[in-house]
């Protein structure tokens, strides 16, 4: 059987058995060797007292308080509320309870509610009741104890509320309750009451006033009970004090707790925490950190966490993979500068206050009594003859038989580290003294920085026995090698060390030597240097120190935690030193504590027999167990919980159809998300991705909000991933399907119409443009015919001038040459003159009236296009000589005249092109009428050009016939090689 406070276990059973034991509390360790976290009243967790503590399947916390039931994801609450109408009994919560269904069981002061699955159940049977005690039994029955004046319930929840009848059996109340197998046990305010069907059994309390708060069975033990007057133990029916050590009483106990490991939790109404283990006591109170002194409830959550509510806000206590041995352990004071393990097995930490022998887990201390010239201790060092030799302020002193003896001879200040060069010689790396050279215990050499070339003192020292010598490090960057007390090498940031100080130094078992430094961690084998740094991985430069553990991984302090580097990583990296490394960070919250500079005093760390490493701290000596790290297996639950479309809020939960609908135009959409790991929320890491818009997941560390803006209209899907602060990946996690419905803009209709609407315009402005290109065609049209009528009506002008004029002239002078030629005797030369002259003027007359001809084809006047080519293909036939076919269609007959006297003249021209320059056979000419255009083709079999190379005449004419062709709106296109003849052709829009 289970109380209220351990029900999560049970609805949780089936994960925490598959669970590691690792989520549990290490039971050796003290209460303040715990994370410890406080959340006071008024900080933002919670506005009043919380009574209550409860945790559902789904991973979330409910703390049940005074004001309000809040829900809590390890990073902040929310008050919750039930939906629509419905409503609690009180918002002042009494008590909580998680069933094995999942069910959420709500005691109110003012009855009792549940919740599952949306909706909320209340009780009649206890309304008005003070619901505080609920428990579940093996069966499943709900069991309810309520205070009330006069009289408190006791009632079993099943399908249907049966409550005790019996007025006064219980007193005023039923304050705790506590099932087991056989038997419900029920504290109430008229004694403990071990309830069964039809035969309960009452034991009378010796203390009637003393209420029992809580009950519990430790390790099939007695029956515990916690009362104001003390902590009592039932056992065959008889009640005694539960004796604790160191514990004095009254020992008002309020609540009881067992952990998953046995060890019991005890909370007081005045003295704090008390933790039990193996009859070990330790307390933990306000002076300690707890929020409060007074403890309501106690609780473990499905990861091994310890909450603890008080009257001044909620704790909670987790183990962390570096824990702390400090002044409540048995040091001096809570601060240390060097571990030192004594091959006797012992362990020394030195601190400003004393020395620290641990032996067996017991501490001794050492201090000014025991022979140390001074309490402020920092190197320690142990020699080949077992002398542990520890540095002081005022001197070192060697521990003998029991005590510490002062080493005479020897004056130093602030030691950084002691070396053994070989046995019996010693070297003290000194701040103001420089090197000092002991053997047996006398000073034989001193060598001040200055001899080293050096301005600035050694913080690093360590022997290397293989190459007899000594390594130093320095304050201002730099290490050096030295034999004999002369440098025999030295490195430096220009040969690839680590910038700045340098704060240890140590030799690994291959001979090679490691420098931890400020500008990363370098390592120096066979003269060759590579230094891991930030741009290897490293999550900062700065190294305080460096030790392998039994594993041969490296772990380092750094500026920003303790940095764990496996093995086979570490391999890889001095084999490709640019490469990155892979390592394990643990921080502040996993209880590392560092100096922000460091000491550098030694050995700041050292790894014990066992396994574990110690290593000094500002808060005393971190311990960590490499293998036995605790690792959370369990992945997180992940939650969606809302969407916020421009500050708007809408529920997660979908919709009928699956979905979150969000109004038209969304600007800013905020999705918050969380995922329900306990240990340490800040470390829990999120990827997401929003499907139909993300191409990739978005790694975004720890933050719980995905934020997008403007998003178009559609349906989308987000899912988000959370890891735990292991590393365990819920990888199914969680999704929500969501529309962003489409403005009236934004619609397919809308679309579809304004499409339409464009398309409309278009085809308006592209039948506007191709009446106004047609008007402007016409105007051309017309501007070319008046052009060509007037070219035309020109060319007769010239014809008639000629004929009338011209001809008529030369006819004359052609008379009056032939009266003058008839004067002259026949045996007279000027005679022969005068007919040359007669002949050459009839000659020219003939070649005027054939350029009147040409100039003014009668037949294009008289017969039209067809006729007038056919006529002069016939007199060009007569004239050339050249073979001329010639097919005119009588449909051309009505072309216009401009238009007939321009391709007119395209003929005479490439006729006449023909017979001046292709020295053809045969010329074939086309002109035809179809599909309203006239199309004009003259061909030749001469000997063809090479346009490319056109020019001259020829050239000339063919641009001439082109330019015709355009002013005709039409095409001209020409065809011809060498050797091929030409083809010239021409087609015109009918007019």
């Amino acid at each position: 059987m289970r109380t209220v406070r351990t029900r999560a276990a049970i609805c949780l059973s089936i994960t925490l058995t598959c669970a590691s034991r690792a989520f549990a509390l290490n039971p050796a360790l003290d209460v303040n060797q715990y994370a410890h976290t406080a959340w006071t009243i008024g900080q933002g967790l919670l506005s009043s007292r919380s009574s209550s503590i409860a945790q559902t399947p789904d991973g979330y916390l409910w703390l049940g308080t005074e004001s309000d039931l809040l829900r809590f994801d390890g990073v902040r609450t929310v008050r919750w509320q039930p939906h629509g109408d419905e409503r609690l009994p009180s918002t002042n919560i009494t008590g909580l309870l998680v069933t094995r269904d999942g069910r959420l069981w709500i005691g109110t002061s003012a009855g009792l509610a549940s919740w599952k699955d949306g909706r909320l159940v209340t009780y009649p049977e206890l309304a008005g009741q003070v619901v505080v005690a609920l428990t579940e039994d093996e069966p499943g029955t709900v069991w309810a104890g309520s205070i009330a004046i006069p009289h408190g319930r006791l009632c079993a929840i099943r399908s249907a509320v049966q409550c005790v009848e019996e007025e006064g059996r219980f007193g005023n109340g039923v304050f705790s309750l506590f099932e087991e197998r056989d038997a419900l046990w029920v504290g109430a305010a008229t004694g403990l009451w071990r309830w069964s069907p039809g035969s309960p059994t009452r034991y009378a309390l010796p203390m009637p006033t003393s209420a029992i708060s809580d009950l519990i069975r430790i390790n099939n033990g007695p029956l515990l009970i916690a009362m104001r007057d003390g902590l009592m133990q039932f056992v065959d029916g008889k009640l005694d004090p539960y004796l604790l050590q160191d514990v004095e009483r009254p020992f008002d106990a309020t609540r009881l707790l067992q952990d998953r490991d046995g060890d019991l939790w005890i909370g007081t109404a005045r003295r704090g925490l008390v933790h039990v283990h193996q009859g070990r006591v330790d307390i933990f109170t306000r002076s300690d950190g707890l929020s409060g002194e007074s403890i309501s409830a106690l609780y473990e959550d499905r990861e091994g966490n310890i909450w603890v509510a008080t009257n001044e806000g909620v704790d909670r206590f987790r183990e962390v993979p570096v824990t702390t041995i400090s002044r409540r352990q048995g040091l001096p004071v809570d601060e240390a500068f060097s571990v030192l393990p004594a091959r006797d097995g012992s362990v020394w930490v030195a601190t400003p206050a004393a020395v620290t022998r641990w032996t067996a887990g017991r501490p001794t201390v050492h201090g000014t009594r025991e022979g140390l010239p001074d309490d402020h201790v920092g190197s320690l060092f142990e020699d080949s003859a077992g002398r542990v030799l520890a540095a002081t302020l005022r001197g070192i002193a060697a521990f003998e038989r029991g005590r510490f003896v002062p080493l005479r001879s020897v004056s130093s200040r602030v030691v950084y580290g002691i070396v053994e060069e070989r046995p019996g010689v010693l070297w003290i790396d000194d701040q103001e003294l420089g090197l000092i050279q002991i053997v047996g215990e006398e000073v034989v050499k001193r060598i001040p920085w200055s001899a080293l070339g050096r301005d600035d003192h050694a913080t690093a020292i360590v022997a290397d026995r293989a190459q007899n010598g000594l390594w130093v490090g320095f304050y201002n960057g730099g290490v050096a090698f030295l034999q004999g007390g002369a440098i025999r090498a030295s490195y430096g940031t220009a040969d690839g060390l680590g910038a700045g100080r340098v704060s240890e130094l140590q030799v690994d078992r291959d001979g090679a030597l490691w420098a931890a430094t400020a500008g990363g961690l370098s390592r120096i084998k066979d003269h060759r240097i590579a230094t891991l740094t930030t741009k290897n991985g490293l999550p900062c430069d700065t190294v305080h120190w460096t030790i392998a553990d039994l594993d041969r991984s490296l772990w380092s302090l750094t500026a920003c935690g303790l940095v764990r580097i496996s093995s086979a990583e570490l391999a890889a990296w001095i084999a490709d030193p640019e490469r990155s490394v892979k390592f394990t960070l643990f921080d502040v919250s996993d209880g590392v504590r560092t100096f922000t500079i460091p000491i550098g005093l030694s050995p700041p760390a050292a790894s014990l027999s066992d396994g574990r490493l110690w290593f000094a701290t500002p808060n005393g000596v971190g311990v960590v167990d490499p293998r036995h790290l605790p690792f959370n297996t369990l992945p997180p639950p992940v939650h969606i919980e809302e969407i916020v479309a421009d500050r708007k809020t809408y529920s997660a939960a979908t919709n009928a159809n699956g979905r979150v609908r969000l109004p038209p135009r969304v600007h800013d959409l905020q999705i918050d998300y969380t995922a329900l790991s306990l240990v340490t929320a800040e470390k829990v890491r999120f990827r997401y991705k929003l499907e139909g818009f993300d191409r990739d997941w978005q790694d975004v560390g720890n933050r719980r909000q995905a934020f997008y803006t403007d998003l178009p209209p559609r349906q989308y899907r987000f899912r988000v991933v959370a890891a735990n602060n292991s590393g365990v990946w819920n990888e199914a996690g969680a999704a929500v399907d969501f529309v962003i419905a489409p403005a009236y803009y934004q619609t397919r209709w809308f679309l579809a119409l304004s499409v339409g609407a464009v398309l409309a315009v278009v085809w308006a402005a592209h039948r506007v443009r191709l009446r106004v290109v047609e008007k402007h065609e016409r105007e051309i049209s017309a501007l070319n015919e008046r052009l060509m009528k007037a070219q035309e009506q020109e060319r007769i002008r010239i014809a008639g001038e000629l004929h009338d004029s011209v001809m008529q002239e030369m006819l004359a002078v052609t008379m009056m040459l032939g009266t003058a030629k008839r004067r002259i005797p026949d045996d007279s030369d000027a005679k022969a003159t005068l007919e040359k002259v007669q002949q050459k003027l009839i000659q020219v007359g003939t070649d005027i009236r054939q350029l009147s001809h040409d100039l003014h084809p009668p037949a294009l006047q008289d017969s039209g296009l067809p006729s007038a080519v056919q006529t002069y293909c016939e007199q060009f036939t007569t004239s050339s000589g050249i073979a001329v076919s010639c097919d005119a269609d009588d449909g051309v007959r009505d072309l216009s005249r401009g238009a007939a006297l321009a391709l007119f003249r395209i003929v005479q021209e490439a006729l006449g092109n023909a017979a001046k320059h292709a020295r053809a056979k045969q010329i074939t000419v086309r002109l035809a009428r179809s599909d309203g255009t006239v199309s004009l083709a003259v061909a030749d079999d001469g000997v063809g050009f090479d346009p490319d190379r056109l020019g001259g005449s020829g050239g000339l004419g063919l641009i001439m016939m082109r330019e015709r062709a355009t002013q005709l709106n039409g095409k001209f296109e020409f065809d011809s090689a060498p050797g091929r003849g030409t083809t010239i052709r021409v087609v015109i829009p009918f007019r």
